[in-house]
Parts: C-alpha cells; structure tokens; sequence
C-alpha cells in the first residue's frame, strides 16, 4: 500500500505504477493553480504520541505538529502537497499513535492540501494502513508503502526505508531499488526527486560500526546516479537541519524535525519549497523565530 490523502477541494494525479496507468484520486471542482512554480511543505519526525500530553526533550509532539499545520494554512498561498517524511508515530507504531495523529493531519487535507506519507523506522505499516484504510492504495512493491506522485514540473518518487519496527537502520532492498530504477526510466521527462526517511550513510568497508541510517547506501546512490534525472533526495531521520550532495551529483536534504531535536543547537519545525524545471528552493520556518536557520532560503539549482 501508499498512504495518502487527497486534498477535500483539489485533486492530485498518482501514477499507478504497477501497470503504468494513472489514477485519479479525490477528484474535485477545483483544479490545481497553473503558476510557474509549485509549493510544496515537508514535515518530518513527527512522533506523534496516543497521549497528547507527552513530551520529549523539552518538546510536546502533538502541540509541535499542531502549530506547525497552523502555521501552514495561515500561509498566503497553500500548497499544492504537504509530505510527512516519516516517524509519524512515537516509537513503536501503535495504533492509538496513529489514531492521534490522524485526527491532527485530517486538517491538512480537509484545508483543500493533498497530504503523502512516508515509513519511518518507528513507523508500522499495518495499524498505519488501518488508520488511513479509505485512502491505501495497493503498492507495486510487496511488502513497502512506494508510490510516485507528478507534479507540473518534477515527479516525487517516495521510497520505504523501513526495516524493523523501533530498529534505528534503514534499508530499501533489492526489489524496491529495481522498482525505483524502472520507475524513473519510464518517468524520464522531468526532473526526480526522491524522498525516503533514512540517511545516506557511508561506512569504511570492514567498518564495526553501527549502521543508523541506510544499510544499503551505496546501492541506492548508484541508482540515482545511473538516472540523469534524479536531482534531489530528502530524507530525515537524523533530526537535523542540513543539504549536502553525492559526488556533486545529486543534492541531499536533510529535514529538521518537527517533534524534538537530538542537538540542542538544530532548529525544529518544518520546510517550504517551491519547484520549477530548474531547481528546488527551500525555506526553513523553526519554531524559535530567533534561531539563525529561521526563515533561510536555498536554491538548489538542478544539474
């Protein structure tokens, strides 16, 4: 399955990637905005506790993620989608975790904002399917949530890294990666941009090391780079606010929380972007207005 909620008044073409068709979900009367660019908002790491009242490093999840969609629909212009990268529910997946957050992010949609979920490893696809169940789609990829979303300008490919419930590594796997691969082939005719929950993590060969972030790295970056049209990929995870890139190749987004941070010196809050044909644009909005990220603005050109 993929999890998604169309927006109540727009209507978002996903591509049903199994057979290659398109399918059309909550249509409506009112169609997308036809500007030059597209508007987009990404959350992540959400951890949204059954109890409202929890808080974690000085933080209440439910209160962080209610501002933050606050602060979303008193934008001047809405978006055309808002991602939630992952780490939706607090630790283990639990259905009254997701029952909490679903009553929450209803609003993103019910505002008229096409809602897509990624898995996060604290993530658990099956009590998070049934808390979304009259909008799962079935998944051309057995056993992981991937779908792929067009936009006007670029096409969003959203992969699953989750491996183990409540295990901290990623991993992707062989028969997604191909299912990426073939994806991207037969989706050539506009720029890519991945997002997935876990990190990029490059270890020394031999390295003991924990693996935190994905176990199959450099399998990943490989398919990204055999695409020309792979540009970005954003991931979270790590709770920390950062944009890199591989090899000068593809740029790395790393998104901030919007639930807590694990260095006290990394803003929380949420992402604005906005896409053309050339580049990706990203502003941070930190819940502290005086942390020096608030309201940075980055234009990731394309290559």
């Amino acid at each position: 399955m993929s999890l998604h909620l169309p927006g109540s008044r727009r209507s978002f073409l996903q591509t049903a990637v199994g057979v290659g068709a398109i399918a059309i979900a909550g249509r409506s009367s009112v169609a997308l905005d036809s500007q030059s660019d597209e508007s987009y908002v990404f959350f992540s790491d959400t951890h949204i506790c059954g109890d409202k009242t929890k808080i974690v490093s000085d933080a209440n999840m439910f209160a962080n993620l209610s501002r933050a969609i606050d602060e979303v629909l008193a934008l001047p212009q809405l978006p055309r989608a808002l991602f939630v990268n992952g780490d939706c529910a607090y630790l283990k997946g639990l259905a009254e975790d997701y029952a909490t957050f679903a009553s929450e992010i209803r609003r993103v949609s019910q505002a008229g904002i096409d809602l897509h979920m990624t898995m996060g490893n604290h993530d658990d696809r099956g009590p998070f399917a049934n808390a979304l169940s009259e909008h799962a789609r079935q998944s051309p990829v057995q056993g992981k949530h991937v779908s792929i979303i067009e936009g006007q300008h670029v096409n969003w490919f959203l992969i699953d890294s989750l491996q183990i419930v409540d295990n901290v590594t990623g991993e992707i796997g062989n028969a997604q990666r191909k299912w990426l691969a073939e994806a991207l082939d037969r989706h050539s005719d506009k720029p890519a941009i991945v997002m997935g929950h876990h990190n990029p993590q490059y270890l020394p060969e031999g390295s003991s090391e924990r693996v935190t972030g994905l176990v199959d790295t450099a399998e990943l970056v490989d398919v990204f780079h055999a695409h020309a049209n792979v540009k970005a990929y954003i991931y979270g995870h790590t709770h920390h606010w950062k944009m890199t890139e591989t090899a000068g190749k593809v740029h790395l987004v790393n998104l901030p929380p919007t639930a807590y941070v694990f260095n006290k010196t990394m803003p929380n809050g949420w992402v604005h972007a906005k896409v053309d044909g050339s580049s990706l644009s990203m502003t941070m909005h930190a819940f502290d207005d005086q942390h020096p990220t608030h309201l940075g603005e980055h234009r990731l050109a394309f290559r």
